[in-house]
């Protein structure tokens, strides 16, 4: 497999991953400079922490659930180009996002 084409993909990702944590940055400095309330911007940053823990469980859960994906792959010994590798994987991380999501509704009270 020719790797080099992930170079350009992971240069595309860190340089947009950039742009976000720095437009960020600016409308939190500008958040702050404002009359905002202390409360408002209080509430908004907390809610941002919520949304990076969730983010962070909810792509552990669909990653491991990819890894386990991975291991039936290989213990089943499918070939890499089988419609039945992708079905697999993909039903392993649409399960992923159904254990989150129901794991954030129970979390919630909802």
């Amino acid at each position: 497999m020719d790797f080099t084409i992930l170079i350009p993909i992971t240069l595309f990702i860190v340089i947009a991953y950039i742009v976000k944590v720095i437009l960020d940055g600016r409308v939190r400095r500008r958040l702050v400079e404002s009359s905002a309330s202390e409360s408002l911007v209080r509430s908004l940053i907390e809610a941002d922490e919520l949304a990076r823990r969730t983010a962070a469980l909810k792509w552990g859960m669909v990653l491991t659930s990819l890894g386990a994906a991975f291991g039936l792959i290989e213990w089943l010994d499918l070939r890499a180009d089988s419609p039945g590798t992708f079905g697999l994987l993909f039903v392993a991380a649409g399960v992923g996002m159904l254990a989150y999501h129901l794991l954030a509704q129970r979390g919630r009270g909802g």
